[in-house]
């Protein structure tokens, strides 16, 4: 089960100076194309979706796709929500399988980033899960993903920042020291003396957004100086489509699979040159070893329904407990069954899937689960056993 914490992934590459390519994608091609380039490279990677680009894709899907396939690679593997606009997007992607999450207000004022960033993270540690924060601002170059991100680069300031971090707790830092989202135009000029402070000053994993068309020593600066963490999308975007206009131009009735044939392998051929670039080809095996594995927790429920409960109360409170039990951070999956075999001691069940062990408690006292449990469970099931299992 490689599925790995991400704090201790980005803390190793941190250490080690290195970096993990948090590699976005739209869909399961290329997904397939990312782990094949990780695989080839022998490196450590981060699956990423952005929800700038939820608008071409449904989330719940592709997630539960990036999940089975972390569970089945033998690479040391995260998944992360990359531009967060909100707390419940937050909440959303960690219900969905994330277990690193980035809430993106730095296009806010200092005060106002803040507060929004602060939040975040009070929701997410209480399930576990690390934060990425922005300060500065990355703007948009040209190319598909520059319209999302209009305006002008700010800096990052290395006072702001360890201000910011102090206030917010954040796990990790995204700075602008000159790159850009989407492609360059021209030689890039990075301000590696202000990241070089900005580490000093932190000691946290760094994040580098508009990560592609650097030059390999470049890169190499980057995580020499901190970046642990790099965001790459237009690059792969822009050898997926290369490869569909080739087709186009070679056979232009070719059908839909004619046309997306080699997408995967350019994905893959782009992935395996970044992570070699990044410093993290033949890092899979340490850096699984430094990292512990990332647990989902299931939280079981045995009861026995109070005498005279009738099926329609009964079927009432079921409905009003997967309704509300699932808003509560941290929980994937609400299930709850009959016993279909064997003794009837215990004839109905909860199966309420938790992000992680540090779930168990926020669950336990958090006020919809009081509402529910103290309200209309307990009276109705006073004869109860209750369990939570970690994955082994």
């Amino acid at each position: 089960m490689p599925l790995v914490d991400m704090r201790d992934l980005l803390r190793h590459a941190h250490a080690n100076r290195y970096a993990v390519g948090a590699f976005d994608l739209v869909d399961t091609r290329m997904l397939e194309g990312i782990l094949v380039g990780c695989e080839r490279a022998g490196a450590p990677a981060i699956l990423s979706v952005a929800e700038s680009h939820f608008r071409h894709f449904d989330p719940g899907p592709v997630l539960a796709a990036c999940v089975a396939a972390a569970r089945r690679s033998p690479l040391p593997l995260a998944i992360h929500l990359d531009h967060g606009e909100s707390l419940e997007s937050i909440e959303r992607g960690i219900a969905l399988g994330c277990n690193g999450v980035m809430l993106d207000a730095s296009h806010l004022p200092f005060a106002e980033n803040v507060r929004r960033t602060r939040a975040a993270v009070e929701l997410a540690h209480a399930c576990g899960v690390p934060v990425e924060g922005e300060l500065g601002y990355v703007a948009g170059a040209e190319g598909e993903d520059a319209e999302l991100h209009p305006g002008e680069i700010v800096y990052t300031s290395p006072d702001e920042a360890e201000a910011f971090v102090a206030r917010t707790q954040v796990d990790f830092l995204a700075v602008s020291i000159g790159t850009v989202h989407g492609r360059l135009r021209g030689t890039p000029r990075l301000d590696l003396e202000r990241l070089a402070a900005i580490d000093r000053r932190l000691g946290i994993p760094l994040v580098i957004h508009g990560g592609t068309g650097l030059a390999a020593e470049q890169y190499r600066a980057l995580a020499e100086r901190g970046v642990a963490k790099i965001n790459y999308f237009t690059a792969l975007a822009d050898a997926a489509a290369r490869t569909v206009h080739a087709a186009a131009r070679e056979d232009p009735q070719a059908g839909l699979l004619r046309l997306l044939r080699d997408v995967r392998e350019a994905v893959a051929a782009e992935t395996e040159r970044a992570c070699r670039m990044f410093g993290a080809a033949g890092r899979a095996g340490e850096a699984l070893a430094a990292c512990r594995p990332w647990r989902e927790v299931e939280h079981v429920v045995l009861y026995r329904p109070r005498e005279g409960l009738d099926g329609a109360e009964l079927a009432a409170m079921v409905e009003e407990g997967r309704r509300q039990l699932a808003k509560v951070p941290g929980v994937r999956r609400v299930f709850h069954g009959r016993k279909v075999a064997g003794r009837d001691d215990w004839p109905l069940g909860w199966v309420i899937r938790f992000a992680s062990a540090a779930v168990v408690e926020a669950y336990r006292d958090h006020p919809l689960h009081l509402a529910f449990a103290d309200g209309r469970f307990r009276p109705n099931a006073p004869e109860r056993l209750s369990l939570d299992l970690e994955e082994w």
